[in-house]
């Protein structure tokens, strides 16, 4: 069974990351924004880990990590926040914290630590996340295939996914995507962009559900994750 991490944070662009590592990582996470939402999920039961960012907006993650422990001495905590000085990293571990990790981090090393978590708790067993084929670009074909199969996309698609894989990890706004792919004479506005990459990540999970590399960076543009 795919352990389910409950993770609380107010942040989309943190939430959404994070969310994506964790699904690509064989992880099924469950995003919640407050600390109330959170403690209404765990008493539903299933919950492997508990991932608390510290500065939620009604009740603190220690707050709610006091609860929590009222109730299950057992449930791993992992705390995600701002403050990284030492007076806080006690509290953490004292109110019942097993992890803590502060901002900025790293996505996979927030899942690295996760799995150490729940192989200490017992509900993982060293078992391997599921692997997905990676993309491949074809220019010579004009196609993106993964494994065997290729991708049915239209030139813009084509020309927006290629751009997207000839740049792994490079943030780029709706403006330069117009204008590297479509052209700076182009009639196309904004919404185009957002447009095609919505097609784009449907083709793409009609081939795998669990293949999600477009990351979208809120007030910034896209980016694909390989």
């Amino acid at each position: 069974m795919t352990p389910v991490i409950l993770l609380v944070e107010d942040e989309p662009a943190i939430a959404d990351t994070l969310a994506w590592t964790l699904k690509s990582e064989g992880f099924s996470p469950c995003h919640v924004s407050t600390g109330g939402e959170a403690l209404a999920r765990i008493e539903q039961g299933g919950i492997a880990v508990a991932v608390l960012d510290v500065g939620l907006p009604d009740l603190s993650g220690f707050e709610v990590c006091r609860r929590i422990r009222a109730k299950d001495a057992a449930l791993p905590v992992m705390f995600l926040t701002a403050r990284s000085e030492e007076i806080d990293r006690v509290l953490g571990f004292e109110i019942g914290a097993d992890d803590y990790v502060a901002k900025p981090f790293s996505p996979r090393e927030v899942a690295a630590r996760l799995r150490v978590m729940l192989r200490r708790s017992g509900a993982l067993h060293t078992q391997s996340p599921p692997e997905t084929p990676a993309l491949e670009l074809d220019e010579a074909a004009a196609q993106v295939r993964m494994g065997k199969d290729a991708l049915a996309l239209t030139r813009y698609e084509y020309l927006l996914l290629r751009h997207l894989l000839l740049n792994p990890g490079r943030v780029f706004s709706r403006e330069q995507l117009l204008d590297s792919v479509w052209g700076r004479d182009s009639d196309s506005c904004d919404r185009t962009v957002d447009t095609h990459i919505k097609t784009l990540r449907a083709k793409l999970r009609e081939i795998s559900s669990e293949l999600d590399p477009i990351q979208t960076h809120r007030g910034l543009g896209y980016s694909l994750s390989r």
